[in-house]
């Protein structure tokens, strides 16, 4: 199974404190306290994944509330796999992940999210911005 990212425990844990935040400065909504568990277990063991199967049953309830708030897909309807390119140069997806997209787990499909956001190659990432400029010839944009 894959590993959920500290970056997103902690979207969690602040998707949560905005939801649910503390009466009095010190108490902790249940899935606060549930993400904070496997989080400062992260931390003491030195670790940047988090086990999916290994959350006790309230966190990863937790994190899933979290995580169906979340774009269910990188995909910009410019796909090049389907023109034989290995990794797509929209969303920066593997051919594979673009095909095994619908059945991967939340972790799984998470930790791709988080790879090719670090990688920021795909044109989903400020890409759109350059090409029409280019389009334009450079020009910027014409005021409204």
């Amino acid at each position: 199974m894959a590993g959920i990212h500290t970056t997103d425990i902690e979207a969690a844990i602040n998707f949560w404190r905005a939801r649910r935040p503390s009466p009095d400065g010190i108490t902790l909504a249940p899935e606060l306290r549930a993400l904070a568990e496997v989080y400062a277990r992260m931390v003491y063991r030195h670790e940047s994944e988090a086990a999916e199967e290994a959350f006790a049953p309230e966190a990863y309830a937790a994190w899933l509330a979290w995580y169906e708030s979340t774009p269910d897909t990188p995909c910009i309807a410019i796909c090049s796999t389907s023109q034989g390119d290995e990794l797509c140069k929209g969303c920066g997806r593997t051919f594979e992940e673009v095909q095994r997209w619908p059945g991967m787990s939340p972790a799984e499909k998470r930790a791709t999210w988080h790879r090719i956001t670090l990688e920021g190659d795909a044109w989903r990432f400020n890409r759109y911005a350059e090409r029409a400029a280019e389009g334009r010839g450079g020009r910027e944009p014409a005021s409204a």
